[in-house]
């Protein structure tokens, strides 16, 4: 897509302890050569592609990268730690099929042209449990617009929290976000499945999980 890019009102940390002398060189070598250009998104990328919003750690991300080498998988995160994290998987893997916007997700989602992914997964989002922060979450209707815009026909949305609130609402909210439709709610994770920090973090604390996947038609 073209023109000046939207403005967002951004929620939540970007940077947190100091990185250490190996991550910090990593965003200034080898971030450079991964990070998505919002003027030409899908440059260097080829089809199949998945993305991950709000990837944290990155450990689903690069677990799925080295899983399906034939995959282009595409990383939107804007917590600096976390981007970092997720270099020092694929400078260890050595994973040649990552792309990284180390910014907001919804701006990178405006950016990228009708039909471009076959995935995208929304794992564990921060919940705004308030009331008066619900609509900082990212799933809105908004958000579903365009996720199901960049999705090709066929494509899946694939959401995963431990907060039932938050799966209650996204439930509410696709419904009534066409054209995506529910094809399973289930206790069991996805396949190929990576339990990750936040995941583990939930269990410890007594809490299950939901997993939704939805079909764009």
């Amino acid at each position: 897509m073209t023109g000046e890019a939207p403005r967002f009102q951004f929620y939540g940390r970007r940077r947190g302890k100091t990185l250490r002398r190996h991550h910090l060189a990593l965003t200034e070598t080898l971030l450079p050569g991964l990070r998505v250009d919002l003027a030409d998104p899908l440059a260097g990328t080829a089809e199949p592609r998945w993305l991950e919003i709000g990837f944290g750690g990155g450990e689903h991300l690069a677990h799925q990268a080295a899983l399906h080498p034939d995959v282009t998988l595409l990383g939107a995160e804007a917590f600096v730690n976390g981007v970092a994290k997720l270099l020092a998987e694929v400078e260890a893997r050595a994973l040649a099929n990552v792309r990284i916007h180390d910014g907001d997700a919804r701006h990178l989602l405006a950016a990228l042209p009708d039909h471009a992914l076959e995935r995208i997964y929304l794992l564990y989002p921060d919940p705004w449990p308030k009331a008066r922060h619900n609509k900082r979450r990212f799933v809105s209707a908004d958000n579903l617009a365009q996720m199901a815009r960049v999705l090709k026909p066929g494509g899946h949305f694939l959401f995963a929290s431990d907060i039932a609130d938050y799966v209650d609402w996204t439930l509410a909210h696709v419904a009534e976000a066409p054209p995506f439709r529910l094809l399973s709610n289930s206790a069991e994770p996805f396949e190929n499945w990576l339990q990750t920090r936040y995941e583990a973090k939930a269990r410890r604390e007594g809490r299950s999980s939901r997993y939704l996947r939805f079909h764009r038609p």
